[in-house]
Order: C-alpha cells, then sequence, then structure tokens
C-alpha cells in the first residue's frame, strides 16, 4: 500500500494509464475529513491529436492551463455549470493528456460522502458517474492543479490487481461532438463493479 508517486503519472502512455488506475484508490481529505473510493471506471484523452480533448489542436485557456503541467496534478473543471468533474494529467509539460475518473466505490469516510450526495451509498447513482463520484469525494474548483502527491487529494496502490477478462473496454460517453475520435474505446471499467457504467 503506498501513494501513487509523481513520477507514475509522467507516463506518455495515458491509454495504458486509464486501464492500470483501475483498481487503485483515490482519497480526498476536506475540512480534515477523509473519504476514498476504489476507481472502477476511467476514460483516456490523449491530448491535442484528441478532438474529445479540451487541449485539441494545442488550444490552451486559463481552463486547460493544469493539462499542460508535468504529469501528477488534477484538472477539475465544471460541466454543464453543475457538476465538477476530476481528471488526472499525465505525461511531460506541453503534453495536455489526462484521465477522467468516471466512477468509484465507495471504501473510506462513506457517512460523509452520503451526507454530500444524499444518496444511500448501496445504489449505483452514489458515484457511478464522474459528477456523482467528484461529488462523493467532496472535489471540487479548490482541487483544479493541486498535486496528486499532496495530503488533500491522493492516489494508493493497494495491490489489488484485475485480469483483462475483468475489464471492459468501450467508447467515451457524451462526446458526439469528437466526430471519429467519439467511437474510439478509450473507456475501461471493472465489469463485475455496480458503480461502472457498462
Amino acid at each position: 500500500m503506498y501513494k501513487l508517486p509523481k513520477s507514475y503519472y509522467k507516463n506518455t502512455n495515458t491509454i495504458f494509464l486509464a486501464e492500470d488506475l483501475l483498481g487503485k484508490v483515490l482519497f480526498t481529505k476536506k475540512d480534515g475529513l477523509v473519504t476514498a473510493g476504489r476507481i472502477v471506471e476511467t476514460e483516456a484523452y490523449f491530448g491535442i491529436m484528441d478532438k474529445a480533448s479540451h487541449a485539441f489542436n494545442g488550444k490552451r485557456t486559463s481552463r486547460t492551463k493544469p493539462m499542460y503541467q508535468e504529469g501528477g496534478v488534477a484538472y477539475v473543471y465544471l460541466c454543464y455549470g453543475i457538476h465538477h468533474l476530476l481528471n488526472v494529467v499525465t505525461s511531460g509539460a506541453d503534453d495536455p493528456q489526462c484521465v477522467l475518473i468516471r466512477a468509484i466505490e465507495p471504501l473510506t469516510g462513506i457517512d460523509v460522502m452520503a451526507s454530500r450526495r444524499s444518496v444511500p451509498p448501496e445504489k449505483p447513482i452514489f458515484s457511478n458517474g464522474p459528477g456523482s463520484a467528484a461529488k462523493a469525494l467532496g472535489i471540487d474548483s479548490s482541487f483544479n492543479g493541486a498535486f496528486l502527491t499532496d495530503d488533500s487529494i491522493w492516489i494508493e496502490d493497494q495491490g489489488l490487481k484485475y485480469s483483462p477478462a475483468q475489464i471492459g473496454r468501450a467508447a467515451r460517453i457524451g462526446i458526439a461532438y469528437a466526430q471519429e475520435h467519439a467511437a474510439l474505446p478509450l473507456r475501461f471499467f471493472i465489469k463485475e463493479s455496480k458503480y461502472a457504467r457498462k
């Protein structure tokens, strides 16, 4: 059991990382309260060549600034003005790749997460979308740009490994605008988890 080091996130193969993050445990500490969930669904975004990426064609805005940092920071943005979504920035500086955390299985501080969600934790909707997962963990814009080796947000390897047969792969969700890139099978999920979208 150990906190993933900064070097882990510098891997330029973001598609590999999106799959490898499955089973790792995402922690947050907010207002002195620690919550955590096992990552069971992710999506890979491969940077300036990816029509679904906020950084497509090298686009740089104040919002996308964290994406251009060296891997190992959180990129949190507001979707539809409602939901905060957490992305793990990967690769090197000026190579804006990232992994979207789409779903978690609640593990630690479940009562705290339940108060944030107002949904029973046994229900899949508790944390089975990127907005729901972030809300359960208390992730908001204050985490944007945070180092994932910090004491406020981090990811641990607790030794759980899934076999290839346990992992599903499918097209990303909600990116019809990305034309042919919308169909790329860059979403990874644990087949047996009720919190992952199949």
